[in-house]
């Protein structure tokens, strides 16, 4: 049965969440116009409105989760990127895994803290909600799923299958239901994806509060005040999107092969550009806070990190990235109206901000070189170019489009090696940023002349170069721009960490967030060159593997055949298994023991999966693989120097959408990281050469070898059913079992099949990867009670392996701990500061 119902419910809740986003946008645009404030006839109207908004956004998310959860695959959404074998918490992934659902995941965010805003600050609702409804509006019409002629006004997530796709099924019968969904991307289902994008989406809705506030002041002239109640979600907010990079990034270190946690892809791009500006207009909203300056530089930075984050959503759902980028979406028809969305709010800002732009205060007094003013000038200029640096090259693909547009050839293209190109401009910037952050803390708390600032960076000055000069000799750096960015970063800690204590000191608890997160910020800069800079690779290697390889790529890669020790640095390691991630079973389980069933996720045991000595299941037992596309490869270590052992299981993907994904296991060491990960897994059953096929006799209790292995011949028995072949009423399938004994008292099954189907002979061999052979029954013998068997052997089974080792990389991960922590305090400070002020009549 076809549950259109639901989703004409949920097209209907978009449609009011529409409607009633503009009617909250007019009523609170009358209250503006007419200086309304609490329960005034327009201000009581438009907040009806936006709660019946917000109600209708909470009603279309539960009704598509709802569609999701129960798989009601005739809808495409659902259809598209769930699947029955998903478990609720990738369920929740799937909701936002596609361009509509991240879309109403925005909505709902920006709905929920609009309630905050009415109900927190009533004197500035009107102006600020009217900015919030009318993103809205724009926001809702991206799922509207309205087609007036030729023209498509947004995607809806609840279009039926057959509305979508033009297959003949839908001729023949037009109810037809996939009996299944094609699924989540196998890549995205990881518990950091279901985490990560709501926060990256928190962070996007976060960036409209301060844009409204800056919006609402150019707007009703009071073009200074608006700066205090911005303040503290523009902290919030900044710490929310850095948060959710930090995310992204650990999500691609633990689950990417590219060896690191940042890759300079264009869609990471969109993402860290606003964050900076984000962070440039922290400190220059604070500065006008304490000295009345800079308002002009806040007013711009708070409207380009909005517009940015518009511009971000522009590339990544335009599909003009499509070609750069592979975390971009594809284009949905959409690029238009984000066109637009993204000019309305350009042109609006502008308009604001020209028609009172004499109207905002300045200081016409040249800032002096020991004053605040000038280094969070400098600061944000320096993170303003910083920004521009990267967005600049990740444009690219808009320039070639407008200059095509207009009849023009443009090849501009994205740099062939992007980590490279961006981290070596990146890295000046962030040596700017380290010493700025700790020079410009003392400008914050004290007033500053050449004397007291000689005396107050002297301390700091000798302590980080002394302790940079220990490192240099510890840690061997001998690169002149590493070196730079060692003492960049220690000057940073020590001299946040003198003004930390002197807060401290004096009892100021709530002023320390800044020192906190610029401690955090340094941190991270030292952790990033040291697990970067000198990130090597152990897995060194001096024989040629393949000729289509760099020489780089052989020298770094080592073959490590099943059961064979090698040595790899200081490590002695070797290969034990291919496994598979069984559910309800502790650890892994061997591949080699699992048949195949008609069915992906379902398996049959071989042999008793016993674990700590207990029997988790027997012989014939039928097991559930939640991720069948999931293929892991013990590899044990052990420390030559010190004994210890530990064992790691780098993953192989098999994922049909993006091809083989290949990810790294990570071992975590208090100073540094082994990251290995399987670069080659040759398909043992397929890419195989095998030697000339053997033919024995054996009977039932007889013992043989096979490739030099003690195997015994148990005898045969008959088989019901099998995946490869649907038995008829006069067809005999028998299958062989044979147990071999090999090395460490491993015992393994082969159980080859034999059939007799319409009067053809037909053979289904097993491999045995770990005894390099393959076993087939070429025969019975019911005269002479044998069965005659066919042996093949080859080389062993191998995998090839990379190993890096990740000098000091905990630096980073405590540095961002640091940090947040910091943003955190701050936060905290600003709101408190803001609800006094609130409660005093001031906002």
């Amino acid at each position: 049965m076809v549950h259109t119902g639901i989703g004409n419910i949920g097209h209907l809740l978009i449609i009011i969440s529409f409607i009633t986003s503009l009617m909250a946008a007019f009523g609170y645009f009358k209250a503006t116009n007419n200086n309304e404030v609490g329960k005034s006839p327009w201000i009581s109207f438009s907040r009806a409105a936006f709660v019946f908004h917000g109600l209708s956004v909470v009603g279309v998310v539960v009704t598509l989760y709802i569609i999701i959860y129960n798989n009601y695959f005739e809808y495409h959404y659902a259809w598209s990127h769930a699947s029955k074998n998903l478990p609720p918490y990738y369920m929740i992934a799937s909701f936002w895994e596609g361009q509509e659902g991240s879309f109403m995941l925005w909505l709902f965010w920006n709905a929920l803290l609009g309630f905050i805003i009415i109900k927190t600050n009533r004197k500035w609702e009107a102006p600020v909600m009217t900015v919030f409804a009318v993103v809205q509006a724009f926001l809702a019409s991206m799922i509207l799923g309205v087609v007036i002629g030729d023209l498509k006004i947004g995607s809806s997530p609840f279009l039926l299958l057959r509305e979508v796709l033009n297959d003949p099924i839908f001729l023949i019968n037009p109810d037809f239901i996939p009996a299944d969904g094609t699924g989540l991307n196998p890549l995205l289902q990881n518990y950091w994806m279901v985490i990560h994008p709501p926060m990256t989406f928190l962070g996007f809705a976060c960036s409209l509060i301060p844009f409204s506030y800056c919006i609402a002041g150019l707007w009703t002239g009071r073009v200074k005040e608006w700066v205090r109640p911005a303040l503290p979600w523009t902290i919030f907010g900044t710490m929310i999107l850095g948060t959710a990079i930090i995310m992204g990034g650990y999500w691609a270190y633990e689950t990417l092969n590219f060896g690191g946690y940042w890759n300079w892809d264009p869609v990471e791009n969109a993402v860290y550009v606003p964050w900076l500006i984000m962070v440039a207009s922290i400190h220059t909203m604070i500065t006008f806070k304490k000295s009345a300056t800079a308002l002009k530089t806040s007013i711009i930075l708070v409207i380009t990190s909005f517009i940015l984050i518009l511009y971000s959503t522009f590339l990544t759902r335009s599909g003009i990235l499509g070609n750069a980028s592979v975390h971009s979406f594809t284009d949905l028809g959409l690029s238009g109206q984000l066109l637009i969305y993204l000019m309305f709010f350009l042109i609006i800002s502008i308009i604001f901000a020209v028609r009172v732009w004499k109207q905002i205060p300045s200081s016409e007094k040249e800032a002096s070189t020991y004053s605040r003013e000038f280094w969070v000038f400098i600061g944000a200029l320096t993170l303003s170019l910083m920004a521009f640096q990267v967005l600049i090259p990740t444009s690219f693909p808009v320039f070639n489009k407008i200059i095509e547009l207009f009849g023009g050839i443009s090849t501009l293209a994205q740099p062939a090696n992007q980590i490279e190109f961006y981290s070596n401009s990146q890295v000046w910037f962030a040596i700017a940023v380290a010493l700025l952050s700790g020079t410009g803390q003392f400008f914050f708390w004290k007033k500053m002349d050449k004397e007291k600032l000689i005396a107050s960076l002297t301390f700091p000055v000798l302590i980080s170069l002394l302790l940079s000069a220990v490192i240099f000799i510890v840690a061997k750096i001998y690169d002149p721009v590493y070196i730079l960015v060692l003492v960049a970063g220690m000057y940073s800690i020590v001299a946040n960490t003198k003004i930390l204590l002197e807060l401290l000191k004096s009892k100021s608890f709530k002023l320390v967030g800044g020192s906190v997160a610029h401690i955090g910020i340094a941190m991270m800069l030292i952790g990033i060159m040291f697990s970067e800079g000198y990130s090597e690779a152990i897995s060194r290697n001096t024989l040629l593997i393949s000729k289509e390889w760099t020489d780089d790529q052989n020298q770094t890669n080592i073959p490590l055949f099943l059961n064979e020790p090698s040595f790899m640095d200081k490590y002695e390691i070797t290969y034990r298994n291919e496994l598979m991630k069984v559910n309800d079973i502790p650890g892994y389980v061997k591949k080699s023991n699992l048949n195949n069933t008609e069915d992906p996720y379902y398996k049959v045991v071989k042999q008793d999966i016993v674990v700590d000595g207990k029997t988790y299941a027997q012989a014939g037992d039928t097991v559930y693989l939640q991720s069948p596309e999931n293929f892991y490869y013990q590899t044990d270590y052990k420390d030559l120097e010190t004994g210890k052992e530990f064992t790691l299981y780098p993953r192989i993907q098999v994922n049909p959408q993006m091809g083989d994904v290949i990810s790294p296991d990570i071992k975590k060491l208090w100073g540094r990281d082994i990251y290995s990960y399987v670069s080659v897994k040759p398909n043992f059953e397929e890419d195989i050469e095998w030697g000339e096929k053997e033919e024995i006799e054996v009977k039932a209790g007889q013992r043989f070898f096979i490739n030099d292995y003690v195997a015994d011949f148990n005898g045969l028995e008959r088989v019901e059913r099998m995946s490869f072949a649907t038995l008829g009423p006069d067809d005999v399938a028998v299958r062989a079992n044979i147990t071999v004994y090999a090395e460490d008292n491993e015992k393994y099954l082969a159980q080859p099949i034999f059939i007799i189907q319409n009067g053809q002979v037909g053979k289904q061999p097993d491999v045995i990867k770990e005894i390099a052979s393959k076993i087939s029954v070429e025969s019975i013998n019911p005269d002479a009670g044998s069965v005659t068997l066919g042996l093949n052997t080859t080389q062993k089974d191998f995998i090839i392996m990379k190993a890096l080792e990740k000098p000091h990389i905990n630096v980073l991960w405590i540095g961002t701990l640091v940090m947040i922590a910091g943003f955190i305090i701050a936060v905290r400070r600003r709101y408190v500061e803001f609800m006094q002020m609130r409660d005093k009549g001031v906002e």
